[in-house]
């Protein structure tokens, strides 16, 4: 807001050494939509959560039955608002099987702050799905595992560290050995932690993969979507990801201003298909610290849900 108000006061002396009426009366409705887009972007959109509905469909086992996935990604927690407080609610009503957290939970400038880092606990504590919550850590910068691990594992919340587990929709979970060649209708779920060394990553990648039993549908958790390339490469099933926020300040008929991806508005937000692999990025919920506006501009807080079943059509996305 302080931001946007700066802004508002170099078209005021603009305007004013042009002195003229029409300069002025421009000025003067410059400002008053400067300040709408403030509000709106500071007080409304940040609460107007979206959910979003995909149909991801596994058309080579078509007696796989379904696995109904909720994506929370990047809450950037700094205090519960009304947004959060409202979130365990709309989850359960959503029914899900399996709850994915992609990283970034606290805010950067709250990631070492006890009071976000409680908040974080009780909403992760009122959430639950019946085969577990599964997440993955964000950038170093700003998940903090020493903060965060006990705080996770206090809600339930399984973080996965370059290492995959298996699950499947009659609540069986486990390891490879564990599932054995019966987990032909098997999700075979990736966690990867992000180290800026996307070749290094990548063969972790393709390292949890070979592990996969045979006939798994394979999903890559990984927070960025850096490693769409190679995970398409690689043959992965589906890959979900965060980070890009959307670019939380949006340009209609352009899209996101920043998305902080070594491939810029490549990936920005959505779905997208190279090869087999479906990747879909978050918008996510929360917003970027430090002294950045906590503002959102034609750029929603995002829910996903992705329904993983047999027979049917293609991906297909459905704003909600």
């Amino acid at each position: 807001f302080l931001a946007l108000s700066l802004l508002r006061g170099l078209v005021f002396l603009a305007a004013a050494a042009v002195d003229r009426w029409p300069a002025a009366v421009g000025a003067v409705l410059l400002q008053l939509l400067v300040l709408g887009l403030a509000w709106w972007g500071t007080r409304v959109e940040p609460f107007r959560l979206q959910v979003t509905h995909l149909d991801l469909a596994d058309r080579g086992r078509p007696g796989a039955g379904r696995i109904r996935i909720v994506q929370l990604s990047d809450l950037h927690i700094e205090r519960l608002t009304r947004r959060e407080r409202g979130l365990p609610e709309l989850v359960r009503g959503l029914g899900p099987d399996l709850i994915l957290l992609p990283g970034d939970f606290l805010n950067t400038s709250y990631n070492r702050d006890p009071e976000a880092a409680a908040g974080l606990g009780a909403l992760l504590g009122e959430l639950d799905a019946p085969l577990g919550m599964y997440a993955v850590w964000g950038t170093a910068h700003v998940d903090y595992p020493d903060v965060l691990r006990p705080v996770l594992q206090a809600a339930g919340v399984e973080v996965l560290e370059d290492r995959a587990v298996g699950l499947s929709p009659d609540g069986s979970a486990g390891g490879n050995e564990e599932l054995g060649n019966s987990a032909s209708s098997a999700l075979w779920l990736m966690g990867v932690t992000p180290t800026w060394a996307p070749d290094e990553d990548a063969e972790r990648v393709r390292t949890l993969l070979a592990a996969a039993p045979p006939g798994a549908f394979s999903l890559l958790l990984y927070h960025l979507p850096d490693l769409m390339p190679a995970a398409a490469a690689l043959g992965v099933d589906a890959y979900l990801a965060g980070h890009t926020h959307g670019g939380q300040w949006r340009v209609p008929g352009f899209g996101a201003l920043v998305t902080s991806s070594r491939y810029g508005k490549r990936y920005e937000a959505g779905l997208y298909q190279e090869g087999r692999t479906r990747l879909y990025v978050s918008r996510g919920l929360g917003m970027e610290g430090f002294g950045t506006p906590r503002a959102r501009l034609f750029c929603r807080p995002e829910v996903v849900v992705l329904d993983l079943h047999g027979a049917g059509v293609p991906g297909e996305e459905r704003g909600g």
